[in-house]
């Protein structure tokens, strides 16, 4: 989604996906699946994969995809986020995930300056990906700026309350990260 696709999407509905309070009379006639509205407090609860469980429209970072769909911004169908190229969730999430006060995430490595503010998030990215997205799209360390790096134990892991984001990004060929950007 480009910044003007997001700008259209705050102007035309001034809410927020997934959070979005009028989602359910927004959207009455779609009924595959009903659209759930939001509680409307600026917060997208939930995280980025779910907690790995199946996406439901329950939960407002799940929501945040149907309810692109639902405006024509995203294909698909449903809640379910979607994946990357290399079979990696794309998700959002405020902050930690938690609800209504979310915390920091990825702090910087001398443990400040987390995310707390809306981020998606994209995982299973090998090494050399993970470098060259942070690269183009920020500057390329894994601890600082807008975008930032977590090496990953098991595919599409929880980005949780006060995580560090990985010191630097190390490319061995075998090293997998899970990448973050703040809105």
């Amino acid at each position: 989604m480009t910044k003007r696709q997001q700008g259209f999407t705050l102007v035309d509905y001034r809410a927020i996906p997934g959070d979005d309070p009028n989602a359910d009379t927004r959207w009455a006639s779609m009924t595959n699946p009903p659209p759930v509205k939001g509680d409307g407090n600026g917060i997208v609860s939930g995280t980025y994969n779910n907690g790995g469980a199946t996406c439901t429209t329950a939960v407002e970072a799940c929501s945040w995809w149907d309810h692109l769909r639902k405006a024509g911004f995203v294909s698909g169908n449903g809640a379910q986020q979607p994946f990357n190229a290399l079979t990696g969730q794309i998700g959002v999430q405020t902050g930690d995930g938690v609800s209504p006060t979310p915390g920091p995430t990825l702090l910087n490595v001398a443990g400040g300056n987390g995310f707390v503010g809306l981020i998606i998030c994209s995982a299973n990215l090998p090494d050399k990906i993970a470098s060259a997205v942070d690269t183009q799209m920020d500057d390329g360390t894994a601890s600082q700026g807008t975008v930032r790096g977590l090496l990953q134990g098991a595919p599409n892991p929880n980005v949780g309350a006060g995580q560090v984001a990985t010191p630097s990004y190390a490319e061995t060929g075998t090293n997998v990260y899970v990448l973050c950007r703040a809105f």
